[in-house]
């Protein structure tokens, strides 16, 4: 799942079980939809990146520079995960959001992937409206 600082749903998927999580980092970037703005072209990326350690690689970081994003990575050994933490409980609220939705995962299971993008949807039209009234 990637989302926006504030955690509404960007782009979501689903991989299996014994893949590694770095190797979604790429296909959820490529899956953000342009974004209008008054001024100016449309934003297709976002600016910054934040993440867990285990999408630190270098081919992960030249890949992610190259589209423009800083990757905020805490790095193993060197920085600690604390730091990260401040903004992870936000992608953290966000998946319990969509865990809220279990019911619809549990009962259909090989179409995973249908009932996400439902599920986002819905929790982006709550927190759109929300933000409306």
């Amino acid at each position: 799942m990637l989302s926006e600082a504030q955690g509404i749903p960007l782009a979501v998927a689903v991989s299996g079980a014994n893949t590694h999580d770095s190797l979604a980092l790429k296909p959820l970037i490529r899956g953000i939809p342009a974004a209008r703005s008054r001024r100016g072209p449309r934003r297709e990326r976002p600016a910054k990146l934040r993440a867990d350690k285990a999408y630190l690689s270098a081919e992960q970081l030249a890949w992610l520079r190259e589209r423009g994003i800083v990757p905020r990575i805490a790095r193993p050994g060197i920085e600690s995960s604390e730091r990260l933490g401040r903004h992870r409980w936000k992608i953290e609220r966000s998946i319990a959001w969509l865990f809220g939705y279990r019911r619809l995962t549990v009962r259909y299971e090989r179409k995973g992937s249908h009932f996400l993008g439902l599920a986002a949807a819905l929790t982006c039209y709550k927190k759109l409206a929300k933000l409306t009234t």
